[in-house]
C-alpha cells in the first residue's frame, strides 16, 4: 500500500509503533538504469547524503554497467536540502547542459547548500533509540526543541531551543551566519506532520526573511525516511547561501 504525505503522518501520529525505514537496493536503480539505457537516454542520479544512508553506495554499484548513461551524485543532503539540488539539476538541464556537465556543476554547488531544522518534538527520536527516555522526557518537561543542521553529509545538532519561538531565532541567526538565503538559486521550506501551519507561523514571524518571495514560496512535506525520525511538526529550510 502507498502512502500519501497526509496520511502518513496521520498513521504516524496515531499508532504506538515507529515505522521501519529501508534504502534503496541496487536491483531497484538496475531497472531503472536499464530503461534509460533502453530508451537511448542519459541520467543524472541525486541520493541522499552517503553518511546518512546505504542508498549512494547502492546506485554506484548498479552504475557499473551503465558509466556511459549515468552519474550518479551524492548530494551531501536529505529531504529539502536534497530536493534543492534536484531543482539546480532541472534549471541546468533546460539551459541545455548534458548530464555529466550537470553533475560536473552539482558537486560544485553542493558545497553551498545550507539545511537547518527545528524539531518540534523529541518524542519520536526517542522511539527510534535515538536519545534515551530520560533526555526525551525532561526535554518534553522544559519544552525543548532541537535545531539541526547538516554539515558535511551528517547531522549536526546546533544547540537546543527552549520554545518554538527561542528555535524559530536561532533559524534566523544560521541563516545570518550563512550570508543569507540567495533567491537567485531554488530554495525550499518544508514541514513534517498533517498541517504547515508551524511552518506559516515562522514565515510570518519572520516576514523580514520572506516578504519579497512570500507569495511563490516553495514549500513541500518532508518525506517518511525523515519524517518518521523527525516526527510531525517539524520545519525545515534549505537554500544556496549567498
Amino acid at each position: 500500500m502507498t502512502l500519501d504525505g497526509q496520511r502518513f503522518y496521520e498513521k504516524l501520529i496515531e499508532s504506538d509503533t515507529l515505522p521501519t525505514t529501508s534504502q534503496a537496493t541496487v536491483i531497484d536503480f538496475e531497472q531503472v538504469y536499464k530503461e534509460v539505457s533502453d530508451a537511448g537516454d542519459t541520467a543524472v542520479v541525486i541520493t541522499i547524503s552517503s553518511k546518512l544512508s546505504g542508498t549512494y553506495q547502492s546506485a554506484c554499484i548498479a552504475d557499473e554497467d551503465y558509466k556511459d548513461k549515468i552519474r550518479v551524485v551524492d548530494s551531501l543532503q536529505a529531504t529539502v536540502g536534497e530536493h534543492i539540488l534536484a531543482d539546480l539539476a532541472v534549471r541546468l538541464s533546460e539551459e541545455g547542459l548534458n548530464a555529466n556537465e550537470i553533475a560536473d556543476r552539482l558537486e560544485q554547488k553542493r558545497e553551498d547548500i545550507c539545511l537547518i531544522a527545528l524539531l518540534d518534538t523529541l518524542e519520536y527520536l526517542k522511539k527510534g533509540g535515538r536519545i534515551s527516555k530520560s533526555v526525551a522526557f525532561v526535554g518534553g518537561i522544559l519544552s525543548i526543541k532541537p535545531v539541526i543542521c547538516i554539515k558535511n553529509g551528517e547531522v549536526v545538532i546546533l544547540g537546543k531551543a527552549k520554545g518554538s519561538k527561542n528555535g524559530n531565532n536561532m533559524l534566523n541567526e544560521f541563516i545570518t551566519k550563512e550570508g543569507g538565503v540567495d533567491f537567485a538559486m531554488p530554495y525550499r521550506l518544508g514541514y513534517t506532520g498533517i498541517s504547515d501551519s508551524l511552518l506559516m507561523k515562522y514565515v510570518r514571524d519572520n516576514a523580514h526573511l520572506w516578504e519579497s518571495e512570500s507569495e511563490n514560496l516553495p514549500i513541500s512535506i518532508v518525506g517518511s525516511a525523515i519524517g518518521t525520525h523527525a516526527g510531525p511538526g517539524a520545519i525545515a529550510v534549505a537554500f544556496f547561501r549567498k
